[in-house]
C-alpha cells in the first residue's frame, strides 16, 4: 500500500525517494520482515522504532542495527504530534518502523492525515500481523471472530467495563473475541512497554465483571464464572519462543514466562474448534 501516489519502493543511484516511510517489522522475529521493507529501511536517510504500541524482543532488538541500520526510538508524544517528523520526512527519506502490521494501530493511520496535510509523501510496507498469527495459531475459524478488544491497566481507582461488554456482545453472537494486553502502565507511552501478564488480565477482567454486576450492566457475569471460561493463551507469537496453550482462564492465568501475551475467549467452537482447544492443553 502507498500513500500521496507514490510509486512502489525501487532503489535509484539517488537513494530513496523522499517521504515519511512506514515499515512493518513483523511480529517479532526479524527473519519475517519482508525483503522489500528491509530494503526500504536501509536504504531510508534515517530510521526510527516506534517504541510503545507494540515491543520487540530484546535480542531482536539488539541486532535490528545489523539488518537495516543505525536508529533511534520515538515514543507516543513525538509521534502523536509528529511535527518534527514531518519537517525531517519534507526533505530526506525517514522510516519509522512498527513491529507488526504497521496500519494495525490508529496512531499510525493518523500520521498518513499529517503527512497529506503538510505535503509530506507518505509510503507504507506492511508487515506479518500478530492478530492474525493469533488467529491462525489458535485452530479456530478466523471468520467467527467479532470485534477484537484491548484489557487496558486499571490508572488510579478508573476501571472501564466496555472490553468485557464487548466480549459479551460477541458471545452473544457466537463470535469469537480476541483480547489484546495492555503495555503501558501509565497510559501515557514515554516510557518503554511494560507488558501485562496472564494473571493481571484474568484479574482485571474479573475486576470489570464484578463492577458490570454492581452496575446492572450485561446478563452473563458472576464473580465466580469468569475463571472457568474457555480460553487460549498466546505468547510471543512469531518468535522462537512462541506458545499457545488452552484451558480455563483461571488455569490460563497461573502460566509462567513469556514476554508479550494475548487471549482469546471463544465462543460455543464447532467440533473441529474443540478439537483443536483440546490439543492445545498442556500435558497434565
Amino acid at each position: 500500500m502507498m500513500g500521496s501516489g507514490a510509486g512502489r519502493f525501487t532503489m535509484t543511484d539517488e537513494g530513496e525517494s523522499v517521504g515519511l516511510w512506514l515499515i512493518g517489522l513483523g511480529p517479532g522475529d526479524l527473519g519475517l520482515m519482508t525483503r522489500s521493507a528491509t530494503e526500504a529501511a536501509r536504504s531510508c536517510d534515517k530510521r526510527y522504532l516506534e517504541g510503545y504500541t507494540a515491543v520487540l524482543p530484546a535480542n531482536q532488538e539488539a541486532a535490528l542495527e545489523g539488518v537495516v541500520g543505525s536508529w533511534e526510538r520515538l515514543m507516543r508524544p513525538s509521534i502523536e504530534s509528529p511535527s518534527v517528523l514531518m519537517e525531517e520526512a519534507r526533505v530526506s527519506a525517514v522510516a519509522l518502523m512498527v513491529v507488526g502490521d504497521p496500519l494495525q494501530a490508529t496512531t499510525h493511520v493518523d500520521l498518513e492525515t499529517w503527512c497529506s496535510e503538510s505535503g509530506v509523501k507518505f509510503h507504507v510496507e506492511p508487515g506479518i500481523s500478530a492478530t492474525s498469527l493469533a488467529v491462525s495459531a489458535s485452530g479456530l475459524q478466523s471468520y467467527r471472530f467479532g470485534r477484537q478488544v484491548t484489557i487496558p491497566y486499571r490508572y488510579g481507582e478508573y476501571l472501564p467495563t466496555s472490553p468485557l461488554e464487548m466480549i459479551e456482545g460477541n458471545l452473544s453472537r457466537g463470535l469469537h473475541t480476541l483480547v489484546l494486553l495492555d503495555l503501558d502502565p501509565s497510559g501515557m507511552g514515554v516510557d518503554r512497554p511494560t507488558p501485562m501478564k496472564p494473571k493481571e488480565a484474568v484479574s482485571l477482567i474479573e475486576s470489570m465483571a464484578e463492577k458490570c454486576v454492581e452496575e446492572e450492566v450485561g446478563g452473563i457475569f458472576t464473580e465466580s464464572s469468569i475463571r472457568e471460561w474457555d480460553g487460549f493463551l498466546l505468547s510471543d507469537l512469531g518468535t522462537d519462543s512462541q506458545r499457545v496453550l488452552s484451558g480455563s482462564l483461571g488455569e490460563l492465568s497461573n502460566a509462567e514466562g513469556g514476554l508479550v501475551h494475548t487471549l482469546i475467549i471463544p465462543a460455543n467452537m464447532s467440533d473441529n474448534e474443540k478439537e483443536s482447544f483440546e490439543r492445545r492443553r498442556p500435558h497434565r
